[in-house]
């Protein structure tokens, strides 16, 4: 009996050892694609390297994005750190063509928290705008996204929006949802208090992009960094840039922020309206007359 007990359990073991070995869905042990994917691919890019005001939060929020998916089932992702990968025609430090990994050719969508500028060619920087505009792929960003590449303009233009101070710093604040029929923002009541480092937009449009939240300046004191004198703060909006989906929220300052269920959902929502999986009215709107 016992021999036949340990007969059993060393098939086991190495039956377990076996699959655990075995390369993830679609790839072979070399890393490169056996099938292709049954899920849409979602890259994770964060490029910080400029180490002008870095936050401390992207790691957090890039593995709860990474989470999401993961748990979920949506997506697969990549996060990625280097800037080499922005481009449809990939190349290793050596200038050689690089071998497997995400590049703009193999991936749906691109969650963005880089911030500052980033070292991309003039090829690279092509390659981002017509892989949105021209490929109709997603670009979902958050928080520092809008102080990036700010010597380029066409970026400004995709995003819909320039990063212009946080006038308040770390504040409460009370926040007016927008678009309760959109799918990342449907869950958020109509009105509420979040505490957040709030950046200013500047170079924003609402005649380009839908607001979905926007900050109510008026219960918050008078401060002479705030530039806007229409009392329209917008914190996160969608927008159609070309054929691709653009989605931009300024929350996302502090780590513990990630955590929070609501902006949790507001990102997953997202990034499948990024990805083409949900759909909402991204029409542009007026600022609310204030009741």
């Amino acid at each position: 009996m016992t021999k036949r007990f340990l007969t059993t359990g060393l098939a086991l073991f190495f039956c377990c050892a076996t699959l655990a070995a075995q390369p993830p869905q679609g790839q072979t042990s070399g890393g490169r694609r056996s099938a292709p994917r049954n899920r849409k691919v979602l890259l994770i890019w964060a490029d910080t390297r400029n180490g002008i005001a870095q936050h401390d939060s992207v790691s957090h929020a890039m593995s709860v994005i990474e989470r999401l998916g993961y748990e979920s089932g949506a997506y697969d992702t990549y996060i990625r750190t280097d800037s080499a990968i922005i481009s449809k025609h990939p190349v290793m430090t050596t200038g050689q063509p690089a071998s497997g990994g995400p590049n703009l050719n193999n991936v749906d969508a691109i969650f963005f928290l880089g911030h500052r500028e980033i070292a991309l060619d003039d090829q690279q920087k092509a390659d981002l705008l017509s892989f949105v505009k021209e490929d109709g792929k997603g670009f979902v960003a958050a928080h520092t996204a809008t102080t990036a590449f700010m010597s380029w303009p066409e970026f400004g233009e995709l995003l819909g929006g320039r990063f212009d101070n946080h006038p308040y710093g770390v504040v409460e604040g009370s926040v007016v949802n927008e678009a309760p029929d959109f799918p990342a923002t449907k869950h958020f009541p109509l009105v509420f208090n979040f505490t957040d480092e709030f950046y200013q937009a500047k170079d924003f449009s609402r005649e380009k992009a839908r607001v979905l939240l926007r900050l109510d300046t008026s219960k918050l004191p008078a401060n002479p960094q705030m530039h806007r004198t229409d009392g329209d703060f917008p914190l996160v909006w969608a927008k159609m840039y070309g054929n691709g989906r653009v989605f931009y929220s300024a929350l996302g300052h502090d780590a513990k922020t990630w955590d929070n269920p609501d902006v949790k959902t507001m990102c997953f929502e997202a990034i499948k309206w990024a990805l083409k999986m949900t759909d909402g009215d991204v029409t542009p709107r007026p600022l609310p007359a204030v009741k």
